[in-house]
């Protein structure tokens, strides 16, 4: 059983699919996909990718806001607590700081300062729920990793989410409680730092994620990516760390459940037994 630890549900091109997002979803069940977190990366989004969660039982959702995107006011602590609480949220997030476009594009993204403080928001926000967070970093190292020490319980923790920043940056989060979620990126020819990360983080703090539509795996790259391509990010995790595929999609997926703890009850029975039965949850 794999899960898609991370895809926008509300955002997918279906055209390859008629426009169906349910025959998007059977064709990721077909391939043992057995679990979906929607993410949202507005409030204004979250209503409707509940209504996709109400439809579908193994998809679940998160509730914030990208830290790319302008919105025309901040949402404060309690319009995330409430959005969250009012849908059903197992997680705070996307969230996070994106310094990559400061430089190049400033008059179109969030300043630093407003994402700082949006960030910080959005971790309060989860302390409150006792919920993980998902976090999006890049370029960004210093101030993320200072934000997790000082905002996040490690006893409740989060994903960096499609991560492609370095070694030391994950194993500092991981000591914080955080998982590290890896993307089609692994894929990629020259993805060559990604596929460190692939063989040496810790297998049981490793998610896998599509970030649908977003890029998508060899052998699909250059198409609008689906949640079905989680299964070629596994591949390509098992094939770094020498490990069978099945190995890699177990453990990321006790690893999910392990973190997303509020989606347990959204899980397959069988898929909570076979877990409990391995000593997993």
């Amino acid at each position: 059983m794999f899960v898609d630890s991370h895809c926008h549900l509300d955002r997918l091109d279906l055209s390859a699919h008629d426009g169906d997002l349910n025959a998007a979803l059977a064709a990721a069940r077909a391939r043992d996909v057995r679990q979906f977190l929607a993410i949202a990366v507005t409030l204004d989004e979250v209503p409707g990718i509940a209504e996709i969660a109400r439809a579908h039982d193994d998809v679940v959702i998160s509730a914030g806001v990208h830290p790319l995107h302008g919105v025309e006011r901040e949402p404060e602590v309690s319009d995330i607590v409430e959005c969250a609480e009012r849908y059903g949220a197992v997680a705070i997030g996307e969230t996070g700081l994106d310094y990559h476009y400061l430089d190049k594009i400033p008059e179109k993204v969030p300043s630093r300062e407003r994402q700082l403080e949006r960030f910080r928001r959005h971790l309060v926000a989860a302390r409150e729920l006792e919920l993980p967070v998902i976090i999006h970093t890049r370029e960004a190292r210093e101030d993320t990793l200072a934000l997790i020490r000082d905002e996040v319980d490690p006893a409740v923790g989060g994903v960096l989410h499609c991560f492609t920043e370095d070694l030391d940056m994950a194993r500092e989060a991981v000591r914080h409680g955080f998982y590290v979620s890896l993307s089609g990126i692994v894929t990629f020819r020259n993805a060559t730092a990604i596929r460190e990360l692939a063989r040496r983080i810790p297998l049981d703090r490793l998610l896998i994620e599509t970030d649908s539509p977003y890029l998508a795996p060899v052998p699909h790259r250059g198409k609008p990516n689906e949640p079905q391509w989680v299964v070629e990010v596994a591949e390509a995790i098992a094939a770094e760390r020498g490990i069978s595929v099945d190995e890699v999609a177990m453990q990321t997926t006790a690893n999910f459940y392990r973190l997303f703890r509020a989606a347990v009850p959204e899980a397959p029975a069988e898929v909570r037994q076979s877990l409990a039965q391995a000593g997993l949850i």
